[in-house]
């Protein structure tokens, strides 16, 4: 997965409009600078505990990092001196926190009176063991959250001789998958906030103009609209055939291709919109190829229904190109990548829409429709938006483009 967020960057809030979940039920989020309440963390480590006696695991260690900010609330940088917090079966929450940071932990840490803190010279994993021991978990499977660092992993294995460490994924992803309405209401406003800079990218574009100049007119948006700025793909030209970007130095000129892929962070939760245009006059192939993109993200939105598996989504997607001549599969020309990634806290989380995902499609879940069509040499089109799943079916975030002369409605 792509991480593109930078850590450190501070989050400040515009006031967030209520936002429809599903036809009967409308959410509206409180403009504070952590929206999710504490009842609704709560209700996070209680799914997370009955996940962990249906997997037969007595608890889930989080190293510094987004599921540890999911369940716990605490945004801690995850440094060579290790926060962990313990989840277990059953019980209250727990943290081991270097001893020197223990009073700036306080002032973030809402959740659990149950800190246990370490001197430099002392062993954390140890000290993990010896709590989990003290409340009566003397061995088990302990699940470990993917993304924590190897050198706590390993420190856990060698003091916990007692224990299997298992994957804690059947916690975490089942959990983090599923967004709720005040996470949905989140995203919502990040990615109003992304349309308005994408538009105001496409309106800064004249002659002689570089990426950097429009990312930068981008980034100053997302920030005057009380956004963290994620990121800012722009490529012109040549360049939009890489999905990616290219480093090669790009000048605007009349006829270039424009590719924005934009981002931005409210509340913690991620947008992710695509829009391509033609500064100028399209030419007949890029309008026709233009076409057939918008074509086929429709038909991965159509497909997109309830109880359906994930990878249907790609199928419909690719074979609108395909009927049209592209790849077949992932060859070029044609669309050289999954149809859509999982969005959340990160950009790219589980859920993808990609061939081999049977796992079905439910209430709650997010994700993005981005078929690329990639003509080496040439140019690629990309129109990206993001779904939601409700108990209706699927429901845009960000409306698609009308057409390649009229980008936003």
């Amino acid at each position: 997965m792509i991480h593109r967020r930078q850590f450190l960057q501070s989050t400040s809030l515009a006031i967030l409009a209520p936002h429809i979940f599903t036809q009967t039920q409308q959410t509206t989020i409180p403009p504070t600078f952590n929206p999710i309440s504490l009842e609704e963390r709560k209700q996070r480590i209680a799914k997370a505990q009955t996940l962990l006696v249906k997997n037969k695991m007595r608890a889930l260690i989080l190293d510094a990092g987004t599921s540890m900010e999911y369940f716990t609330g605490v945004k801690w940088y995850p440094s060579e001196r290790s926060l962990l917090a313990i989840i277990p079966d059953k019980g209250e929450l727990s943290f081991i926190c270097p001893s020197f940071e223990e009073d700036r932990f306080k002032e973030i840490n809402v959740l659990s009176q149950q800190i246990r803190t370490w001197e430099e010279h002392e062993n954390p994993f140890a000290m993990t063991i010896q709590l989990l021991k003290d409340q009566g978990i003397r061995s088990g499977k302990l699940a470990i959250e993917e993304r924590t660092r190897f050198f706590i992993f390993d420190g856990l294995r060698k003091a916990g001789t007692t224990f299997q460490l298992v994957s804690g994924d059947p916690i975490s992803i089942p959990c983090r998958i599923i967004k709720s309405p005040a996470e949905i209401a989140l995203m919502q406003r990040a990615n109003d906030i992304t349309v308005e800079a994408i538009k105001a990218g496409m309106a800064s574009l004249h002659e002689g103009m570089t990426p950097a100049e429009v990312s930068a007119k981008i980034a100053q948006v997302h920030r005057n609209q009380g956004a963290v700025h994620d990121f800012a793909l722009v490529n012109m030209g040549v360049a939009t055939s890489y999905p990616h970007g290219s480093n090669k130095p790009q000048i605007l000129k009349q006829g270039d291709v424009v590719l924005m892929d934009v981002g931005c962070v409210v509340g913690g939760y991620s947008a992710d919109i695509t829009r391509t245009m033609v500064f100028g006059k399209p030419t007949d192939k890029q309008r026709k190829i233009w076409d057939l993109e918008k074509k086929s993200q429709a038909a991965g939105f159509a497909a997109a229904q309830l109880g359906r598996p994930c990878e249907e989504v790609d199928q419909a997607s690719r074979k609108v190109l395909e009927d049209a001549g592209f790849g077949p599969g992932y060859r070029l020309p044609g669309l050289p990548h999954r149809t859509g990634h999982g969005i959340g806290m990160n950009g790219h989380e589980w859920g993808n829409m990609v061939k081999g995902n049977k796992d079905p499609l439910q209430v709650g879940m997010c994700f993005s429709i981005e078929p690329t069509i990639v003509i080496p040499g040439e140019f690629g089109i990309r129109l990206e938006d993001c779904v939601y799943m409700t108990q209706d079916g699927p429901r845009w975030f960000s409306q698609p483009s009308p057409s390649i002369d009229e980008l936003f409605k």
